[in-house]
């Protein structure tokens, strides 16, 4: 048993830096697209939108690329909205046919991408197993994803060196047998559950005397009883659900007054309206830095440099949100509080916080100073990685685990078709606004104004359910007296 034990462990801990390694080297390569832009240009991607004006003494000409700009937007609006709005097919699929399948259609859809490229010229549950630092874990993982950007800034970097964009995006399509083996030999066939049984166990079997492994949890959960269990004639229809906080079935709520709540409506604009400030900003990022530069390839290689240069920090500043609501893990919960109850007063700080840095970011951004703009990458890197891994743990512990890939799927859904508006609002400085993005920064900070609604509707909740406890308490105890008194 010991001896088995510690491989768990061990598989626990190689699947733990294994999903890190992956978010961090492949899953959030799409926020290095100003990166990838620079590299585009230069391999003349969209340059016959390019087009020679007049200067403005009469004699002298410049090169007008606004609409090879605009092309570029329109490649970052359908990239980042299919990244999110896939969430809900990817939620379904999971929520369905567990990890494996999920997994092995996204290997292929991954080498499918970067094969294109190369020729055109996402998991959460592992902090289940990590039940004490659930949120750091998921925290944590968010934070690789955002830092994965700089994958392009190395692309960027290669290719100034003279390796061409066809043999980077052939090494990443490569990459996938590494993606396919730890399917394979470090991830579970379907869900890793919540609460963790005991010597719970996956991929390679370390012995089946002590080994608590899928199918026998998905008897248990469906009343049934391990073959160890049938000859002792024990019933084990008691033992927690998966994905649930052994909670009778019954008591679960259902998947549309989940989506009908006021926390996920909330928590769905929360997200949606920082997600189109991030989206609007990394996809004008190019343009915003040519126009503040006057131009100078030099100094806009060098800002786009220190802006992927920045999204490497992501992984180093999404875990303090990740301890920022797990401070209560450990501690003794005060008469009639829930575990639920705890969690989502810790989470209220971290809600607000993740606004407040979207609003500092914001008026940065709107700031037509370049310096500034080393101020606005460290903000932005900081705020992303407080909103993606805040908004994975907000959902596992405001709802049932058993609806969270359909709800994260969902919320990344919508919040997908949010950020569309991007396009409309590049259109509108391109033209309108004839290229000067201040008053489209103007409006989108008030608007961010609106992300403060969610913390504090979650923190008036949290009161109400303190008081309400309160109350209870004094009841029971009033009502204890008066029966002490009634038998004297």
């Amino acid at each position: 048993m010991q001896g088995c034990e510690v491989s768990t462990r061990l598989r626990y801990r190689l699947t733990l830096a294994s999903g890190m390694l992956e978010c961090l080297c492949f899953a959030g390569v799409v926020f290095g697209f100003a990166s990838l832009m620079f590299v585009l240009k230069e391999d003349g991607y969209f340059s016959y939108l390019c087009a020679t004006v007049p200067g403005t003494n009469g004699t002298l000409t410049i090169t007008d690329c606004s609409g090879q700009d605009e092309q570029f937007s329109l490649v970052f609006t359908i990239t980042s909205f299919l990244n999110n709005f896939l969430c809900l097919v990817n939620g379904y699929l999971f929520d369905r046919f567990g990890t494996l399948v999920t997994r092995l259609v996204a290997i292929c859809l991954y080498t499918t991408g970067t094969l294109l490229v190369a020729f055109s010229s996402a998991v959460v549950k592992v902090a289940n197993l990590f039940a004490a630092h659930r949120s750091t874990v998921i925290t944590l993982y968010n934070g690789a994803f955002d830092s994965s950007a700089a994958v392009f800034f190395l692309i960027k970097v290669l290719h100034e060196q003279g390796v061409s964009l066809r043999s980077s995006f052939l090494v990443l399509s490569s990459c996938s047998i590494i993606h396919l083996l730890r399917t394979l030999l470090l991830m579970p066939r379907t869900h890793i559950p919540y609460p963790l049984p005991q010597y719970y166990t996956y991929g390679l079997d370390c012995g089946q005397a002590n080994t608590y492994n899928l199918e026998q949890f998905e008897r248990m959960r469906n009343g049934g009883m391990t073959e160890s269990q049938e000859t002792s004639g024990k019933d084990v229809s008691q033992a927690p659900e998966e994905g649930t906080d052994a909670q009778d079935s019954k008591t679960v709520e259902s998947f549309r007054s989940c989506v009908l709540s006021w926390f996920f409506l909330w928590h769905m604009m929360w997200l949606s309206i920082m997600q189109l400030r991030h989206y609007l900003f990394i996809g004008t990022l190019n343009p915003m830095l040519n126009r503040l530069a006057d131009n100078d390839p030099n100094l806009v290689s060098q800002y786009t440099n220190a802006f992927a240069m920045t999204q490497l920090c992501g992984v180093l500043c999404a875990p303090w949100n990740g301890l920022l609501m797990d401070r209560h893990k450990g501690k003794p919960l005060a008469p009639g509080e829930t575990e639920q109850e705890v969690d989502l007063r810790s989470s209220s700080l971290s809600l607000f916080l993740t606004s407040l840095q979207c609003l500092l970011f914001s008026v940065c951004a709107s700031v037509p100073f370049l310096p500034l703009q080393y101020l606005t990458f460290i903000l932005q890197v900081l705020n992303r990685s407080f909103l993606y891994g805040g908004n994975a743990a907000f959902i596992s512990m405001a709802f049932p685990a058993c609806h969270f890939g359909k709800l994260y799927g969902l919320v990344m859904s919508v919040s997908a078709v949010i950020s569309l508006l991007q396009y409309p609002c590049f259109a509108l400085v391109k033209g309108a606004l004839g290229g000067d993005p201040f008053f489209m920064d103007i409006a989108l900070t008030l608007v961010t104004l609106l992300a403060f609604i969610h913390p504090v509707y979650v923190y008036i909740y949290c009161k109400k359910v303190a008081h309400h406890r309160k109350d209870n308490t004094q009841t029971e105890v009033t009502n204890g007296f008066i029966m002490a008194e009634a038998k004297l």
